[in-house]
């Protein structure tokens, strides 16, 4: 399946979720789904459809496809504790949501172009995975031609410091990764149970 390259407003009406980080996408201009009824087409969510729409809310939010998804709940599902934290801990795991969070780029959209255009070294070598999973000790930091990327220097002048698993070094455009994050670390307000039911039917 291919990565959604469509409008992006119409998923977060439709999802009733902001799931871009963009502040464009935070107060959608139209409170109710997209479609051609508008305001009138609305119905109640089934359970399924609750928990679809969570699973989606956060597929959108990480910038992860289908397959991907359900191969890193399966992961999950085999690991110790609950499924639904190791989950997210994978998640935001990942490189370019560790680029994001530490402030070198704006979105999550753009911080995985920044991995895939290889401005980003992990542990002093290019890695261009988007999805590679961090571990404890690796130091994340830009490449040296990238550091005057206006994408990157705009993006760290507005990021907001440390998360308690990341170590920031600003000057250096460098972070290093503390420990993996336990999901009361995690900001992101998603109820991944209802994937876990969805998946577990």
């Amino acid at each position: 399946m291919a990565r959604y390259r469509g409008p992006r407003g119409k998923i977060c009406r439709r999802l009733d979720y902001a799931a871009f980080e963009s502040p464009k996408f935070s107060n959608p201009k139209k409170n109710y789904p997209p479609g051609e009824h508008g305001p009138t087409h609305r119905h109640r969510l089934s359970e399924y459809g609750i928990q679809m729409r969570e699973k989606q809310r956060i597929k959108h939010t990480y910038g992860v496809l289908e397959r991907q998804f359900r191969n890193y709940f399966k992961r999950a599902d085999r690991q110790e504790g609950k499924t639904g934290d190791n989950l997210m801990r994978m998640l935001e795991s990942r490189l370019d949501n560790v680029v994001y969070r530490l402030g070198f780029a704006p979105t999550r959209r753009a911080a995985r172009q920044i991995v895939s255009h290889k401005h980003v070294l992990v542990n002093e070598s290019v890695v261009n995975i988007p999805s590679y999973q961090v571990k404890p000790g690796d130091v994340i930091r830009i490449r040296e031609k990238s550091k005057r990327l206006d994408l990157i220097l705009d993006a760290v002048k507005k990021s907001h410091g440390n998360l308690s698993w990341l170590k920031l070094d600003k000057a250096k455009l460098s972070g290093e990764i503390l420990h993996i994050p336990e999901r009361e670390e995690i900001p992101q307000d998603f109820n991944e149970q209802l994937v876990v039911e969805l998946y577990s039917k």
